[in-house]
């Protein structure tokens, strides 16, 4: 069934309190891994993957508390959403987001392996032929 309007108001709520919550975690482990390299550790590649997500969202974060400070701003969020897809900070995505994004990944990955399956396929029938 349908929402009601206090409903979505808390559902909302909630989607940024979580959305915070997670990047407060975040930033305490990126601290963390820096204050290791600070003292001369070497961080491990998903370590530093995760260390530069957290820089980006927190840099991400200063154009969003625009919308969630400035009142009835958060209404124009979903247009400014759709002209830069990638302007919230990664904690504050939804799931469907998250699968749209994977989605969009895959298929990405099966084209460029139908390409060099094609390229291969290729090469190899002009190798046949030359020694042939």
């Amino acid at each position: 069934g349908k929402k009601s309007l206090r409903q979505k108001v808390v559902d909302e709520l909630k989607h940024y309190y979580d959305g915070f919550h997670l990047l407060w975690i975040d930033t305490k482990v990126a601290a963390r891994m820096v204050w290791r390299l600070l003292h001369g550790q070497v961080l491990t590649r998903r370590e530093r993957r995760r260390l530069l997500r957290t820089c980006a969202d927190l840099f991400r974060l200063v154009p969003f508390l625009v919308f969630v400070i400035v009142p009835f701003m958060e209404f124009l969020l979903p247009v400014f959403l759709k002209l830069f897809p990638e302007m919230l900070p990664s904690t504050f995505e939804t799931e469907s987001k998250k699968e749209e994004k994977q989605k969009k990944k895959l298929n990405a990955k099966l084209e460029l392996a139908k390409f060099l399956r094609e390229t291969i396929a290729e090469m190899a029938k002009r190798n046949k032929a030359d020694t042939g």
